[in-house]
C-alpha cells in the first residue's frame, strides 16, 4: 500500500494468522468501547456507514464520500476514516479491530495482499448476486484476481496501479525492450560520462518483492503453484536472480540501490543522475513540477522483457473495498462501495487522486487519457500484469523474499533460490515466524 499511494509502500512485517490470534485476542478487552462507536444510526436518521481506508489527501475520496452519501436518499452517511500513512501501520490497525469483531467497520480499503488473510479469518464477506455482477462487469480481470479468494469474491477493486519503464529521451532516443538491453543502454552511457543509472526499488521492503515477482512473472514462472500450498520457483526464479545480480553488480546501478524505495527512484530521476526508472505513474505529474526542463525529455514505455520473445508481467498494486464481517449494515455496505467505484468516482481517483481506474473502458475516456497520456500502456501493462502469491501467509513470504534478495549485489542466484525456497516452504507452514 505504497508514503504516496502510488509510489509506494512499505508494507507490514506481519505474523502468522494463528499467532496473530492469540496475540491480538487482549484486543477484545477494547470491544466495549468500540461499541460506542458502531455504525447504528438514531431512529429515523439515516445509518452512518463506517469507511476505513488509506489517508487520500487530495479530496478525491472526501468528495465520493459526499456524493454517494447525498445521492443514497437519505439511505446512508459515510464516514471516512483515514488509517496511517504507511501500510505497515494500516493492516496492523485493521487487523486489531477485525479481531475484536469491532462494528464501526462497515467498509474496508484493502490492499491487494490482504484479501487472502482476512478472507481465510472471516473477516470479510463474500459478495454475490446481482451486486457480485455489477462489482464483476467492465473490472480489469488481473484485479479480480486480487478480489478473489478460493474462487469466490470478496472485495471490489476500487483502483490499480502497475510500473512502466520512465526514461529520458535526450539520452536514451529508442527505449530498451529487455533488461539486457536497458542495461547496456545505461552501462554505454557511463562510458560516455553522461547520466546513467537505472532506478529501482532495491531495499529491504515489499518493493524488493514486487521486483522479484515481476521479473519471475516476466521469465514464464510464478514464486508459488497454482493453489499457492508450495513454492513453485524454478529456472524463472534463477534468471530473475541472475537479472538483479546482473543489474546490481554493472555500472548501471545506482550505488544507493540497497535502501532506494519508490520515492527515492523519483528524486534520482528529477536530479538528473539517472537514465531510466522503473515506478508508478505518479512520477510523471511529479516530474512536471518539480522539473519542467527534464519533463520535455521524460517518456514512458512497457515495463522491460526478461526474454527478447515473451511479454514481460509487471506486478499490479491498488486497492479493493470489502465489507467487514462485523458490519451491522452489509447491504448497506455494499451499495456504498458500488457508489464509491463508479464511473463518476474512479474517473475523479485517477485524475484528482492520480490513482489508474479499474473500470476498462476508462481508459479510452478522454478526461481521464488527458491526466494520463499513457493511459494506453497502463492498460496494457495492467491487462498482462502479474499478482502477487496468494495466500493468507503473505506476509511471512514477502519478507523472505526482500530479506533474500536485498542488497541485490549479495545475490548468489543458485544459493538465494535455495534460501527463498526453504524460507517460503517455513513461511507456509507457520515456522520460524518473522516480525
Amino acid at each position: 500500500m505504497d508514503v504516496h499511494r502510488d509510489g509506494r509502500l512499505s508494507w507490514m512485517r506481519g505474523r502468522s494468522l494463528r499467532r496473530r490470534a492469540a496475540v491480538i485476542s487482549a484486543s477484545v478487552l477494547l470491544a466495549g468501547a468500540l461499541a460506542a462507536c458502531s455504525s447504528a444510526s438514531a431512529a429515523n436518521a439515516p445509518v452512518r456507514l463506517n469507511y476505513w481506508s488509506f489517508p487520500d489527501n487530495s479530496g478525491a475520496i472526501q468528495q465520493a464520500v459526499d456524493t454517494c452519501g447525498a445521492a443514497s436518499g437519505g439511505k446512508y452517511t459515510i464516514s471516512y476514516n483515514k488509517l496511517p500513512t504507511d501500510a505497515d501501520s494500516q493492516r496492523q490497525q485493521l487487523v486489531r479491530r477485525l479481531a475484536a469483531h469491532d462494528s464501526s467497520m462497515d467498509i474496508l480499503g484493502l490492499d491487494v495482499t490482504w484479501e487472502a488473510e482476512t478472507a481465510q479469518a472471516g473477516w470479510i464477506e463474500p459478495w454475490t448476486g446481482a451486486n457480485k455482477a455489477a462489482a464483476v462487469k467492465d473490472t480489469l480481470p488481473t484485479m479480480l484476481q486480487t478480489a478473489t479468494w478460493n474462487g469466490q469474491l470478496y472485495a471490489v477493486p476500487y483502483n490499480t496501479n502497475t510500473q512502466l519503464l520512465w526514461y529520458r529521451s535526450d539520452l536514451v532516443p529508442t527505449p530498451p525492450t529487455t533488461w539486457a538491453q536497458m542495461i547496456a543502454d545505461a552501462t554505454q552511457l557511463a562510458k560516455e560520462g553522461k547520466p546513467h543509472y537505472i532506478e529501482i526499488q532495491g531495499a529491504q521492503y515489499e518493493g524488493a518483492t514486487v521486483w522479484f515477482n515481476s521479473l519471475v512473472a516476466s521469465a514464464g514462472g510464478s514464486i508459488l503453484n497454482a493453489s499457492g500450498t508450495a513454492p513453485s520457483l524454478g529456472a524463472p526464479a534463477l534468471k530473475a536472480l541472475q537479472t538483479m545480480s546482473t543489474l546490481a553488480n554493472s555500472p548501471a546501478v545506482d550505488p544507493s540501490l540497497g535502501v532506494q524505495q519508490e520515492d527515492q527512484n523519483r528524486l534520482a530521476m528529477e536530479g538528473g543522475s539517472a537514465a531510466f526508472e522503473l515506478n508508478y505513474p505518479f512520477v510523471y505529474p511529479s516530474m512536471q513540477m518539480d522539473n519542467p526542463q527534464l519533463f520535455k525529455h521524460f517518456k514512458w514505455a512497457l515495463y522491460p522483457r526478461v526474454y527478447p520473445n515473451m511479454p514481460s508481467h509487471v506486478t499490479i498494486g491498488g486497492i479493493d473495498l470489502a465489507v467487514s464481517s462485523y458490519s451491522t449494515h452489509p447491504a448497506l455496505a455494499e451499495q456504498a462501495i458500488l457508489c464509491l467505484r463508479d464511473r463518476s468516482n474512479q474517473i475523479l481517483a485517477a485524475v484528482k487522486g492520480g490513482l489508474p481506474p479499474t473500470l476498462m473502458s476508462l481508459y479510452s475516456n478522454p478526461s481521464f487519457i488527458k491526466a494520463y497520456p499513457f493511459a494506453a500502456a497502463i492498460k496494457a501493462a495492467l491487462l498482462s500484469a502479474s499478482v502477487r502469491p496468494k495466500t493468507p501467509f503473505y506476509q511471512n513470504v514477502s519478507i523472505v523474499i526482500s530479506h533474500a534478495v536485498s542488497p541485490a549485489n549479495g545475490i548468489n542466484p543458485t544459493s538465494t533460490l535455495g534460501q527463498i525456497r526453504g524460507g517460503i516452504n517455513n513461511a507456509l507452514s507457520d515456522k520460524g515466524l518473522v516480525p
